[in-house]
Parts: C-alpha cells; sequence; structure tokens
C-alpha cells in the first residue's frame, strides 16, 4: 500500500492506510489544543483538513523545542511516527512547522491553492 510520504501531507481521511509506526506528516487548521493537567506535559492538538481531523501528540520535550508553533500556530504541519491505539490514531509529533503564513495568501485576489493564477488555464 502507498501513501504520500513526508514532507508530502498525508489527508487525514487516509490515516488508516499506513501501518502503526509509520512516519507521516499531516497538516490542517488548529482546531483544539489541550494540555490536561494529568497528561504530564503532554499536550494534545487536533487539526482540520479537508478530509477530516487529526489527532496529534506533542510530548514536553518536543513542544519545548517548537513552543512557538504550537501555541501561535493556525496553520501547522506536523510530522511524527503513527501510533494506532484503542481505535485511536494520532501522530507523535517529532516535526512541527508553522504555516499560518500560507493563510494570509488566500485573501489575495485571484489566490488559487493549486497555484493556478486566476485568468490562466488549470
Amino acid at each position: 500500500m502507498t501513501w504520500p510520504r513526508p514532507p508530502a501531507a498525508l489527508p487525514a481521511g487516509r490515516l488508516d492506510e499506513p501501518p502503526s509506526g509509520a512516519r507521516v506528516t499531516v497538516a490542517g487548521l488548529v482546531l483544539v489544543r489541550q494540555r490536561p493537567g494529568t497528561a504530564k506535559g503532554v499536550i494534545f492538538v487536533t487539526l482540520e483538513d479537508e478530509t477530516g481531523v487529526a489527532n496529534v501528540v506533542v510530548w514536553a520535550k518536543v513542544f519545548e523545542r517548537f513552543r512557538r508553533a504550537v501555541i501561535a500556530g493556525r496553520l501547522l504541519r506536523v510530522t511524527g511516527k503513527l501510533q494506532r491505539e484503542a481505535g485511536v490514531v494520532h501522530v507523535v509529533a517529532e516535526l512541527i512547522e508553522d504555516l499560518s503564513p500560507m493563510l494570509d495568501r488566500l485573501l489575495q485576489p485571484g489566490f488559487r491553492p493549486d497555484g493556478v493564477r486566476a485568468g490562466d488555464q488549470p
């Protein structure tokens, strides 16, 4: 079975394809950041793309390395190991990138996410 490999992002709707332990990249808008008091410094981030949601686990050491992106990012790309446990799929973060500046491009006249300019033939 084949799926997009890092740095290409795997759509959330396809997270059931790679085996547990596979290295994957997901990207999406940040819906939720949770830091439960009982989680011993672990942060849970929920990302949404056009196909669904991806649950991301950020261990304390990784959080310290990518603190700004985790706290302030609105659009993140996360690379890490896929983990399946009791029917729940998580990506355990190793690398977190803040892609929020790309959101500002959506406001530009004629912007299309596929890179084709308005008026060009697709």
